[in-house]
């Protein structure tokens, strides 16, 4: 029995205009926080005054929501900055490739504690006479 899979399965469905249910979430919690601070902040001064920290955090939460890079979502595009920046001598960015692991992010090897990667030719030519002096055998 054969089953169609879906190709664009980890696409996210639009539920209210173009938002998806990730993005409602982010600028829910995002708004909560803005309605938070502005609560707080208009006893002490003016509704204008107090609208700035308002409207920053409002475009912060609103880039997080809609930010999309290379198919990369905020969070993994932030961890894949991170991880380039703290291994920049080991790590090579691939594009369309989330290699990211969140345990990874801060482990940087000791340079010293490498091999030395020097490949030995003789042996591999020994190896390869070997071989051959058994395929003429057979």
């Amino acid at each position: 029995m054969q089953y169609k899979i879906p190709v664009q399965i980890e696409n996210e469905d639009p539920i209210i205009l173009w938002l998806s249910l990730r993005q409602l979430t982010i600028l829910i919690i995002g708004s909560g926080i803005w309605y938070t601070v502005f609560k707080s902040l208009l006893p002490s001064m003016s509704a204008e005054v107090a609208a700035i920290p308002w409207i920053i955090i409002a475009a912060i939460a609103l880039l997080i929501a809609v930010f999309k890079h290379t198919e990369m979502t905020f969070v993994p595009f932030v961890l894949n900055i991170l991880r380039f920046n703290t291994n920049w001598r080991e790590r090579v960015w691939v594009k369309w490739v989330d290699s990211y692991q969140p345990i990874d992010i801060w482990f940087i090897s000791n340079v010293e504690e490498k091999e030395d990667g020097k490949i030995d030719f003789q042996d591999k030519i020994d190896k390869i006479k070997d071989l051959d002096d058994k395929l003429n055998k057979i």
